[in-house]
């Protein structure tokens, strides 16, 4: 991680630049370093950008879903006097922002999803990863990419550790439950900020159908593609990504 972890009462989080704050929310299995490129250059474009490290770990279990998340957010946002905050969430992130959106729309002056659960629910593909079985989990954190060699070493080591915790497998699985529960369609057509939808055409856990769903849903969104892209576009496609968001923004007057 390029970037230092603040902690201020019970919050940790990163907070780099100054402007207008990007709060941005990271996956189930995805650390604040997945998003170290959105970072570094929104904050060098006048942004505030803001990653609070959410506590799907640490949470009681009873309160491991997301609902609970999004509030854990709103005491975030309150707690750093934030207001008008642009939401960008990968995956788990993006529920959680939409699902924050739908309770506490006066905060929200834009929307950023990418690879976002909330509508379709198949983030462990056709089996969850067997504990142990490092070889097995090595071949599903690949699958999440295009490329599979954007799958470190220390990506692998990550996922393993987590499914070979049993604490944090069963709030895995909780998380996974409750995301289910959680379904947003019929809430996206009341939701009219702004919405950057950007998708990789390869995307196996959230496939593209599902960022087609999302579009027609949210009335005030615009869907973007990018080629040979798996589930983490910010990741295997930095440079695309952020193209595709500043154009957007500067449209968009935000």
């Amino acid at each position: 991680m390029k970037f230092k972890l603040k902690k201020e009462k019970e919050f940790n989080f990163i907070e780099v630049g100054s402007g207008t704050p990007i709060v941005v929310l990271h996956g189930l299995m995805g650390g604040l370093s997945n998003f170290d490129d959105v970072t570094n250059y929104f904050s060098e474009k006048g942004y505030q950008v803001i990653i609070p490290e959410l506590p799907i770990y640490s949470m009681s279990l009873l309160k491991t879903n997301v609902k609970s998340f999004a509030s854990y957010l709103k005491d975030f946002i309150d707690f750093k006097g934030l207001t008008n905050v642009i939401l960008l969430g990968n995956s788990l992130g993006g529920h959680i922002g939409l699902y924050f959106t739908k309770m506490h729309p006066e905060y929200v002056k834009a929307l950023v999803i990418t690879g976002s659960s909330g509508l379709y629910e198949s983030a462990m593909g056709s089996g969850y990863p067997k504990r142990g079985d490092y070889d097995f989990i090595k071949k599903k954190a690949e699958d999440v990419f295009y490329d599979p060699k954007v799958a470190t070493k220390e990506i692998v080591d990550e996922v393993y550790d987590t499914v070979n915790d049993r604490n944090k497998l069963i709030r895995t699985l909780a998380i996974a439950k409750s995301a289910i529960r959680h379904n947003m369609a019929k809430d996206l057509p009341n939701m009219n900020q702004p919405t950057c939808i950007i998708w990789g055409k390869n995307d196996t856990v959230t496939p593209p159908n599902v960022a087609e769903e999302f579009h027609d849903l949210l009335p005030n969104s615009d869907l973007f593609w990018i080629d040979k892209c798996g589930h983490a576009a910010m990741m295997e496609h930095p440079n695309k990504f952020n193209k595709i968001l500043d154009d957007w923004l500067t449209e968009q007057k935000l």
